[in-house]
């Protein structure tokens, strides 16, 4: 992440074709689909905001109430 500039989330999927984006993060499969990583990319800045690491059954509970509103 640190030696690339990354224009928007369509360039991010060039690179990590498992990245998901859920408004506003960016989620990405680590540790082998084990683990997920949310984060706010504010690409304009070049900067990344870790938001949650969560293993893979933590997401799915986590993406579920956020979609609801309440994550």
């Amino acid at each position: 992440m640190e030696h690339t500039e990354f224009r928007d989330f369509n360039h991010v999927r060039e690179f990590f074709n498992s990245a998901d984006y859920v408004p506003p993060y960016t989620v990405f499969d680590v540790g082998g689909n084990n683990y997920r990583l949310a984060v706010i990319v504010r690409y304009r800045f070049k900067k990344i905001f870790v938001h949650k690491v969560m293993t893979h059954r933590e997401y799915d509970v986590w993406n579920k109430l956020y979609r609801k509103g309440k994550g």
